[in-house]
């Protein structure tokens, strides 16, 4: 079985001493690997004790004029309003701004929040918004005066110009594309303005809110009840959660947010952190636990404001509540979005994927709450940047996803003429338009996908280090823990394991915390190597039958399992084993596997069905097992028939792939100069290949160089048929004309041989455990 992913092997590297001796040999490696290579370098990545944080004035005088209004806001009292977003980043920058201002500032009679309800609203601030705002502080008796906005506001010019003329300031804090021109603000900050190698540059939105309140509280000390650091669990959240970049002070952010999220102060987190079975102090206890369930409350019922309240509030009561409404938010949300996916996945496949660029597509029948993860399938599963969209009265809304190298927000921004709206970053953003421009738009944006990038990227993985299940242990785990945060920037180890087989293998229904199956799946099974050693894995997303029952590598990352206490592989891809196996090469059957005593089993590889003797009882094996499912019959067929098994075929050892090209193309010389044919049997015979989907593609590869395979009758009396080999041109190819190296077949041959090795071995450990294997 082969995957579509292309493998990219980063090369072992060999760490100093000292460096191997204090983080481990696997941990130097992958610093080693990603430039962290120097003491003081090494030291401010482990230790945030022993990294100097960005100043939140770096932002410059953008950062001082905000300040100075919030200043004025503060000394004559005013009331403000926070204008939020409704993901995760935007959700937690809200909460950020409720709690910080709230130092400040009375909440609910100064000061305000607003979020967009994500089912009826778009990212970004909207004229209609405002007015509800608006209302809202005036049922308090206010006049709003400010709002401050996060992760959000950068690219909103038309509603900034309808609240500027209602003489409302704005300061926006926000980490998206920017305009083109600056957009009529008191203040934004944004570091989209900074370099790209300023250690400010990748703060998601609830870091640049967080910043905000850094140089508010430094210049206002003495107000403040509690700690700015109170409000880093939340900042931990909302970084991950983003995707962001975790280097420089995003990556020092998280490290110090998570030391205050396993603390677990904040209520609505510790409640969470219960519900997901979590500990709370590693980056997937937020991107597979509390995440996912904030998230899920805007993707199902839009409206978030709730969130708000959970991540704040003291009232447990309360929070207990909001807790069981997350979690069957995030429960219909795995159904709707396997659901969604699967009539994705069904529009794709009546699209020509050799010429589509990117995919456009839409449906009223969806829902907006999930399309930015079924997007981020499509392009995860197919490859390609991709916009999905529902429809309502003539307007499609919905969300894209690119890849990294395809900027997506400049493709649309080419087509802005054809879209009422579209904000984001490069990998990731909303638009809508009108139904009626669907097609102009697909095939603009296709056109300038290849004018821009000519052909299609391969999906591609890169694999930082090659280990053996032996080595996937505790320690190992514990050696990764140092180099969390994990995220862009510094990705969550991928490891690849050599020559590996599944067994144990079993869906698992995803069930809610009442005990009901969600619509969800992930297959679990036992990995296991040459070497006897096993680990417990899952694949998520994914069945039973879609796992190669042959040897196989794989690309895995160790992970917690927190619910059974142990360490699991999280199963990434895998490619099917092509190298040979050597003599001395001890290797594992599933436990299922097993002899009945009473069977022998006689080791006459290489003879003729004709040598044996016909008064013996015997069951006759004389193609060599390629699969588990091959021997089972196998062995099953000579146990119902309480005979001996003997073995007959060739012995696999023997096949080689660069051999069988090379004896492949100097037959086809022959029969093309001769004009001679050949029997079928008597060609598998000369190749030792009996796969005839592998003889197919060696047919394959002569003929593009030049050769015609022709199929004779059968012959007399016998189910075998002729092969004549002849020349499609007047001149064929000469030898020089044909490479050597045939990959696409050789590595196909050496696939089988290594399958046909694997099982060959089998059958001789199962025959070896009580010595019946007879020889002559």
């Amino acid at each position: 079985m082969k995957s579509s992913t292309k493998w990219h092997i980063l090369e072992p590297v060999v760490p100093p001493t000292w460096l191997s001796e204090k983080v481990g040999k696997f941990a130097a490696q992958l610093l080693w690997q990603r430039g962290i290579v120097g003491p003081e370098q090494v030291d401010a990545f482990l230790n945030i004790a022993d990294y100097q944080p960005t100043s939140a004035f770096a932002f410059g005088e953008e950062m001082q004029w905000a300040i100075a209004r919030i200043q004025q806001a503060w000394s004559q009292g005013d009331a403000i309003a926070i204008w939020g977003d409704f993901d995760a980043d935007g959700i937690t920058a809200t909460s950020v701004l409720w709690e910080g201002l709230g130092q400040f500032f009375t909440q609910h009679e100064q000061l305000f929040f607003y979020i967009p309800d994500r089912l009826k609203e778009s990212h970004g601030i909207s004229i209609r918004g405002l007015d509800e705002l608006r209302s809202q502080c005036h049922a308090a008796g206010k006049n709003l005066s400010l709002i401050i906005t996060c992760d959000t506001g950068s690219t909103s010019l038309e509603a900034l110009l309808y609240v500027q003329k209602l003489g409302i300031d704005v300061i926006v804090t926000d980490h998206h594309t920017l305009p083109d021109v600056r957009p009529p603000v008191t203040a934004i900050i944004n570091p989209r303005y900074l370099d790209d190698d300023h250690p400010l540059f990748h703060l998601s939105g609830v870091a640049v809110a967080y910043k905000l309140m850094e140089a508010l509280y430094e210049t206002l000390s003495e107000i403040p009840q509690k700690p700015l650091e109170d409000l880093l669990d939340l900042v931990a959240i909302g970084l991950v959660a983003d995707l962001v970049k975790l280097t420089g002070d995003c990556r020092y952010l998280a490290q110090k947010g998570i030391e205050v999220l396993r603390q677990k102060k904040r209520l609505g987190v510790r409640m969470l952190l219960e519900q997901c079975k979590r500990v709370g102090d590693r980056p997937i206890d937020i991107s597979f636990g509390i995440a996912p369930r904030i998230n899920a409350v805007s993707r199902i019922w839009g409206d978030v404001q709730k969130c708000v309240e959970l991540l704040t509030t003291r009232d447990e009561k309360l929070c207990a509540s909001l807790i069981t409404q997350t979690e069957l938010a995030n429960t219909e949300r795995k159904s709707l979005q396997k659901k969604v996916f699967k009539q994705v996945q069904a529009k794709i496949s009546q699209l020509d994927l050799s010429t589509t660029g990117i995919i456009v597509l839409a449906d009223p029948q969806w829902s907006v709450g999930v399309l930015g993860l079924v997007a981020g399938q499509v392009v995860a599963e197919y490859g390609r940047p991709t916009i999905l969209c529902t429809v309502e009265d003539g307007i499609a809304k919905g969300s894209a996803r690119s890849l990294e190298g395809i900027n997506l927000y400049d493709l649309l921004k080419g087509q802005e003429h054809l879209l009422l709206s579209f904000g984001g970053h490069p990998l990731a953003g909303g638009l809508s338009f009108k139904l009626e421009n669907l097609q102009v738009l697909t095939e603009a944006l296709d056109q300038t996908f290849w004018s821009q990038h000519g052909q299609l990227q391969s999906k591609a993985l890169t694999i930082d280090l090659e280990v053996t299940v032996a080595d996937l242990t505790r320690e190992l785990f514990n050696e990764f823990k140092q180099l969390e945060p994990f995220g862009m920037g510094n990705p969550s180890p991928k490891l690849l394991v050599r020559d590996c087989l599944f067994s144990e293998i079993s869906n698992a229904n995803i069930r809610n915390h009442k005990g009901q199956k969600v619509e969800y799946i992930k297959t679990e099974f036992t990995l296991s190597d040459r070497h006897g050693d096993q680990i417990y894995g899952g694949w998520w997303g994914h069945y039973s039958y879609e796992m190669p029952d042959t040897p196989c590598d794989v690309v895995i990352e160790l992970v917690d399992n927190a619910f059974r206490r142990r360490y699991d592989a999280r199963l990434l891809d895998f490619h099917a084993q092509s190298a040979p196996l050597t003599a001395d090469t001890p290797t594992l059957a599933p436990t299922s596997l097993q002899k009945p005593d009473h069977l022998q089993i006689i080791d006459w590889r290489g003879r003729s069905a004709i040598a044996i003797d016909p008064q013996l009882s015997a069951t006759i094996c004389d193609r060599c097992p390629q699969s588990w499912q091959d021997l089972h019959t196998i062995i099953d067929r000579a146990n119902q028939n309480t005979q001996s098994l003997a073995l007959i075929y060739p012995n696999p050892e023997q096949i080689n792939g660069e051999m069988a090209w090379q004896t492949l193309v100097g037959i086809a010389k022959y029969l093309c100069r001769t004009g001679k044919s050949i029997l079928r049997s008597q060609l598998i015979t000369k190749l030792g290949i009996d796969d005839l989907d592998v003889l197919q593609m060696g047919f394959m590869e002569l003929r593009k160089y030049g050769y015609a395979i022709k199929l004779g009758e059968q012959v007399q009396h016998s189910e075998d048929s002729e092969l004549r080999i002849a020349s499609l041109e007047a001149s064929h190819p000469s030898p020089t004309q044909i490479p050597h190296q045939s990959n696409e077949f050789i590595q196909a041959v050496n696939e089988l041989a290594f399958q046909q090795q694997f099982f060959d071995r089998q059958l001789q450990n199962l025959a070896s455990v009580t010595g019946t294997v007879l020889t002559s």
